[in-house]
């Protein structure tokens, strides 16, 4: 990386000269976390690489042992992928993160002026045409993330009886940037967002409150409001951030797993490292090496 913290050093560690491949996904505080971690593996005498990823299919790549490690396990979209790769007994749960991670919709908190009753979810169907575009009036518009993050928007929206559309952005920068435009001028805007992130430092805003989270939720139709339709909820509000790696890793790379358990990056660390790249303009390996020059109090003690 550059910067003394990370002067080359023996091999602290035994284990194959193989690399150990990081997965990178598209947002901003999994490319700066990953890159960390991998400074922090080479600084300890591994070598690694940096294989991007689709959201959902990184699990059983992962789970083949064509890459080892992930970083941000989120609960509210990786959940059910995740576990099934552990109950088949191909990953590991490396351990969770201090961060309490929440993904939902969310709007600027001026929207209260033109839609009372927020951040109840019932108050959307009151003011969905504030919220319409061209593309989707009458019903509002719902602005999720990419496709391939598969949030169960749409059924959440049927079996919830809301009068919008989902509308993906391309890439998460998309999501900032309408946001970013919208607030300016104080236009309706409900968007997905999630903590810990950058934004909530920038801009005012709430998640939209819908009916708690239960894992029955999105099973079990009887379960909820709606007794014909499942996702009559909202994401966990009070959600887990991981670490998950490849079943093989801690035989193939002993102490590199022992590192990987002892990660643990906190809301305000991921805030600070997202806004390297969003706000400051940084790439994430540069944002990386920032955090890392900035932080070593914190994760000398992952390589003890």
């Amino acid at each position: 990386m550059g910067s003394t913290a990370l002067a080359a050093m023996p091999p602290a560690y035994a284990g194959s000269a193989e690399p150990i491949k990081i997965v990178e996904n598209n947002w901003t505080s999994q490319l700066v976390l990953s890159r960390i971690t991998g400074a922090l593996l080479e600084k300890a005498g591994y070598s690694v690489e940096y294989k991007p990823a689709d959201n959902q299919l990184q699990f059983v790549a992962i789970g083949n042992g064509d890459m080892h490690v992930q970083v941000e396990v989120w609960e509210g979209t990786h959940r059910t992928s995740f576990q099934r790769q552990l109950d088949a007994g191909r990953m590991v749960d490396a351990g969770s993160h201090d961060a309490v991670t929440r993904e939902d919709w969310w709007y600027p908190a001026y929207m209260e002026k033109t839609c009372p009753g927020l951040p109840d979810y019932e108050a959307l169907n009151k003011c969905a045409e504030a919220f319409a575009t061209p593309e989707t009036a009458p019903k509002g518009r719902y602005l999720g993330g990419p496709i391939d993050w598969e949030k169960p928007d749409p059924e959440r929206i049927e079996a919830l009886g809301l009068d919008f559309d989902v509308v993906n952005a391309g890439q998460a920068s998309t999501l900032w940037a309408e946001l970013d435009a919208a607030y300016r001028r104080e236009e309706p805007i409900v968007l997905f967002n999630w903590t810990p992130n950058w934004v909530e430092a920038r801009y005012d805003g709430k998640f939209i409150e819908f009916p708690e989270h239960d894992a029955k939720c999105e099973t079990d139709p009887a379960w909820g409001s709606n007794p014909e339709l499942t996702h009559d909820c909202g994401n966990p509000r009070a959600g887990w951030l991981k670490k998950g790696v490849w079943s093989g890793m801690e035989d193939e790379w002993p102490g590199a797993y022992e590192i990987i358990q002892n990660l643990n990056f906190t809301n305000e660390h991921i805030a600070q490292a997202a806004a390297m790249v969003d706000v400051d303009g940084l790439k994430p390996e540069e944002a990386a090496e920032q955090w890392i020059r900035e932080n070593e109090n914190v994760w000398s003690a992952w390589l003890n």
